[in-house]
């Protein structure tokens, strides 16, 4: 080692001294680096001093739930202020909280870290769910120990957006919070795209088949016309007893579990998806554009 770091000294220096403009390139990218890794490090620490600086340092968008056994606890975030009003209406307060998000949360992939907590959005989960960062192990894990729920439910409408809207949630999950979801705590809610109803009788369905199959049920054969067709563009669309029955019940809800088959798979997909690169992206796109709906 020794040998190596002499010899590799020397020929650097003289590179440097030999190359200036690339030596101040290489000198600012230090300082740049070392400038960011300052800046996390001071927005973590402000996040998580939140509690202490203001009280029971909760979101004021939070809807929380009664139970405090993070077990028995279930948070969801939802798209929009909305949605999100009509959830808090519709849920079990005793162990459903809800959280809304604005928009769409920031995408992390192409952020620099200390821009990542410094944004609203993320700041408020971060907060919600009580979890910090550094265990005696390691200053960056994520430490869970006061984690305020064991579901964590992304819920966002069942579109193009909503899609979107989601994704970026799971990038950010997957960078910065990725033991929640090796433990098995991250979810993804199941609103229904369309209710089939004529007279009292009445269906949700999560996809084409199901409608088709509920018309010609309900309907009746030939009389498909007189069944009435709605198609849910967004949770806003629903009422509060209607987003209970179908996606916030637990007993008749479907709920995806988020899971890592392979940690390396899934950093190159998310890389790939929401990173800077273009061609990969694109290459991805022309490969898969044949699977694509209208979303009707």
């Amino acid at each position: 080692m020794g040998f190596v770091d002499t010899a590799v000294s020397e020929m650097l220096a003289n590179y440097l001294e030999e190359n200036p403009k690339q030596a101040k390139l290489i000198v600012d990218k230090v300082i740049l680096a070392a400038t960011a890794r300052h800046a996390a490090r001071k927005a973590r620490e402000m996040v998580q001093r939140k509690s202490v600086l203001t009280g029971t340092g909760l979101p004021g968008k939070l809807a929380d739930c009664a139970n405090s056994d993070p077990a028995a606890c279930e948070i969801f975030l939802v798209e929009g202020d909305s949605a999100g009003g009509t959830a808090k209406q519709g849920r079990d307060r005793n162990f459903q909280a809800i959280l809304p998000l604005r928009g769409k949360i920031l995408n992390v992939e192409k952020a620099m870290e200390y821009r990542i907590y410094e944004n609203e959005e993320i700041r408020n989960m971060f907060t919600a769910l009580g979890v910090t960062r550094g265990t005696a192990e390691d200053d960056r894990a994520l430490n869970l120990e006061k984690l305020r729920y064991h579901k964590v439910i992304i819920m966002c409408d069942a579109d193009v957006d909503g899609s979107h809207i989601t994704t970026l949630i799971m990038t950010f999950f997957f960078r910065y919070m990725k033991e929640l979801v090796e433990n098995g705590y991250i979810y993804i809610a199941t609103p229904p795209l369309y209710l089939v109803k004529k007279g009292t009788n009445q269906r949700y369905c999560w996809n084409e088949d199901q409608r088709d199959s509920a018309i010609r049920e309900i309907g009746g054969e030939g009389k498909e016309n007189t069944v009435n067709i709605q198609r849910y563009k967004g949770l806003g669309e629903m009422n509060a007893e209607q987003l209970w029955s179908t996606t916030l019940n637990p007993e008749h809800r479907t709920l995806r579990q988020v899971t890592i088959d392979s940690a390396g798979e899934a950093d190159r997909v998310f890389s790939m998806l929401m990173g800077d690169e273009v061609p990969p992206r694109r290459d991805f796109i022309e490969k898969n554009a044949k699977y694509a709906k209208i979303d009707a």
